[in-house]
């Protein structure tokens, strides 16, 4: 039977999915705006300037950024066209393909990125005190663990 969620739980569920939305929505009008990028463009560039080689194998990067591969198919031709990321096949297998953000592709994210920062800041952490940031943070970390490293059930007697 499911026990439905009451009436605090529903309020911090709709207001942790609205707020979601709500501020990725201006950080992407605002990123689109000013540098012609959009979220998922962006958050692809950040993966690859952060991994070694500002490279990843495509499975790897649809896994960082939890989309299927067809999706990130699309996004990389996008990225391609512009010149900001190129496809490369992996020097140990043939069969791999790389992902890699080009000097033009790092140039562009290093503009957008006091955009983003900026519009991180003034919408979310700006309307908290240190101390919810911590709690926040915290909370996201706990919600974020791996199933695996959480608590087993106890054995049903």
């Amino acid at each position: 039977m499911t026990e439905w969620l009451d009436d605090e739980e529903m309020a911090a569920w709709r207001g942790l999915v609205e707020t979601f939305a709500d501020l990725t929505a201006t950080l992407e009008a605002e990123l689109l705006a000013e540098h012609q990028i959009s979220m998922p463009e962006y958050a692809t560039m950040v993966r690859l300037s952060e991994a070694e080689g500002r490279r990843l194998r495509m499975c790897d990067l649809a896994t960082r950024l939890h989309v299927s591969a067809s999706g990130l198919t699309r996004r990389v031709e996008d990225l391609v066209r512009r010149g900001w990321v190129r496809r490369e096949p992996d020097a140990s297998d043939r069969r791999v393909i790389n992902v890699v953000l080009t000097d033009e592709g790092f140039a562009r994210l290093e503009r957008a990125a006091p955009t983003h920062v900026d519009g991180v800041r003034r919408h979310l952490f700006d309307h908290l005190s240190r101390t919810q940031v911590r709690q926040l943070a915290s909370i996201l970390r706990m919600l974020q663990a791996p199933a695996d490293s959480s608590p087993a059930p106890a054995p049903a007697r």
